[in-house]
């Protein structure tokens, strides 16, 4: 029992690296007395480097894939820089929204309250 314990003790500086839920994280951070601009801050940070793996990942596809698509394009090129860019853009925007809600209700939570609920 106690070397279980001592596994559940982990050093601050390694919080953000550990692959645990984003609410055990955002509830440490309020424990160590994080501000809701630095909770506005990691849930952002982590939806924008999935964002752009996902948008980066995307690209390379579409362009490897426009020689097969080109035959049910009318009217565009199938290496288009601005339909390219375009697209790209509007999800970006969609990503960074969707990722922008939720870190602004998690950083409007009182920590008092959240940490009562456990």
């Amino acid at each position: 029992m106690a070397r279980r314990r001592s596994h559940r003790k982990t050093d601050l500086a390694q919080l953000p690296r550990r692959k645990q839920p984003m609410g055990a994280d955002i509830e440490h951070r309020w424990r160590l007395g994080a501000r809701p601009a630095d909770v506005l801050k990691l849930v952002l940070g982590r939806g924008v480097r999935l964002m752009l793996a996902g948008l980066s990942i995307g690209l390379v596809a579409a362009l490897a894939l426009t020689r097969f698509m080109a035959g049910l394009l009318y009217g565009v090129g199938s290496r288009d820089p601005s339909t390219f860019l375009g697209a790209a853009g509007l999800l970006a925007v969609v990503a960074l929204l969707a990722c922008y809600l939720p870190a602004r209700r998690a950083a409007k939570v009182d920590p008092m309250e959240a940490l009562r609920c456990e």
